[in-house]
């Protein structure tokens, strides 16, 4: 395991927040849309469930792109602004069958900003750790979708939006048949 479970449950959320936005189209259209995403990330917590609150997680989901792709420097700026902006105070809890992990705002904060203290604390794990590399592009020529590479040896290159490994799979066995033949 790379990092603690909570992180990586974290990073996976932020990976999969980006790319409702990855390849020109917008995977949160609604507030239903927003639902159905936390509802699969498993995400708790009080909601509003209005047009407000569905642009800020739109805004953060911007703001978490940024991240991405930058270099430390800018990451550690964006994470630490995040981290300020929701006066962040980590603590212990334990809830709906987690086992100890880490909350930095309370359960009745508004959502964009437990989603942003959520991702902004994972993403400093990875800072700490010189993991930074984890957090890639897919490497499909069509694709801009984030992806995560939680591999022992650091081979994930494909997003988990599509098909793009496949495709690229399928393109290099006929590009070696038609050599061969």
């Amino acid at each position: 395991m790379v990092f603690a479970p909570d992180t990586e449950v974290a990073l996976r959320t932020v990976v999969n927040l980006i790319n409702t936005a990855a390849n020109g189209r917008e995977g949160l259209t609604s507030v239903g849309d927003l639902d159905s995403f936390l509802a699969a990330e498993g995400f708790s917590g009080a909601r509003t469930r209005d047009a407000t609150e569905l642009q800020s997680v739109r805004q953060l989901r911007g703001v978490l792109a940024g991240v991405w792709t930058a270099g430390e420097d800018a990451a550690v700026d964006t994470v630490n602004r995040l981290l300020r902006d929701a006066n962040a105070l980590p603590q212990l809890m334990k809830h709906d069958g987690w086992d100890w992990h880490l909350h930095a705002t309370a359960p009745e904060a508004p959502l964009a900003e437990r989603m942003s203290t959520e991702a902004a604390m994972a993403l400093a794990d990875v800072i700490r750790s010189k993991e930074m590399d984890r957090m890639r592009t897919c490497e499909s020529e069509d694709c801009d979708a984030a992806v995560l590479d939680l591999s022992r040896n650091r081979s994930k290159r494909y997003c988990d939006t599509g098909n793009c490994a496949n495709r690229a799979h399928v393109a290099a066995y006929r590009a070696r048949q038609a050599a061969a033949g």
